[in-house]
């Protein structure tokens, strides 16, 4: 099964940018997901291919329209889930990203200017997201970390699934700290206890690592985790 990438872009010649790279790469060529840009301009309604006009009611910046963009949807959307890259959309997190790596087919608008005509986001259903609390020049580069975070969860992307499983946010915590040999280095050791072999111990040790990590630097993370084990 191949997962397809439907990026609407005023920019095509952005992607695949640093997926057609590494692992990510790899999967491309192998055929694990596969991509297909619709350029938005191609569906304006002037000579100079206009997609953006002032905000009603003044303001600084362009808002793209509506009608241009609606066009773009109306000749290539099917179904599948409908994106939008936008800061004032809800985090995107892990458990989000697993749901997505599930489909067949994923169409993501990459906004630019001060965003999209809200009449289009309304007619279409469209799911605004967001990747942190901060500002982009577009959303192409929003829409690659989250395509970066969908196809290394994809069967045959990584080769040891142990890692995925391990990782920051899969249980709700952050990581554990990570070591290799050298043993020794400028004078700093690797914990004994994961030089000990005894694998209880060790499990024990990374967890309330992983807890402690959580608390110091993502505090509502660990909250959201600790109210979990209570139910």
């Amino acid at each position: 099964m191949t997962l397809l990438f439907n990026i609407y872009t005023i920019f095509p010649e952005i992607f695949p940018g640093f997926l057609g790279c590494s692992l990510t790469g790899k999967a491309l060529t192998e055929g694990i997901w596969s991509y297909k840009t619709i350029n938005i301009r191609d569906y304006a309604f002037d000579k100079h291919a206009s997609v953006d006009d002032t905000p009603c009611g003044g303001g600084a910046g362009m808002i793209m329209r509506a009608d241009v963009l609606g066009q773009a949807l109306r000749a290539n959307y099917k179904n599948g889930p409908l994106l939008a890259m936008s800061p004032k959309g809800k985090p995107l997190t892990q458990q989000q990203v697993h749901e997505l790596s599930k489909n067949n087919e994923i169409s993501v608008i990459c906004g630019r200017f001060e965003g999209i005509d809200e009449r289009v986001i309304e007619a279409y259903e469209i799911e605004e997201v967001s990747i942190g609390d901060y500002i982009l020049t577009g959303g192409e580069q929003a829409a690659q970390i989250m395509f970066d975070a969908i196809i290394r969860l994809l069967p045959g992307v990584l080769g040891n699934n142990q890692s995925l499983e391990n990782e920051s946010f899969e249980f709700g915590l952050l990581e554990y700290p990570q070591y290799t040999r050298p043993i020794e280095w400028q004078g700093k050791r690797v914990p004994d206890v994961l030089l000990s072999g005894h694998h209880k111990k060790i499990e024990e040790w990374r967890k309330q690592q992983a807890l402690k990590i959580t608390a110091e630097r993502r505090p509502d993370l660990l909250k959201k985790y600790l109210d979990s084990k209570r139910v």
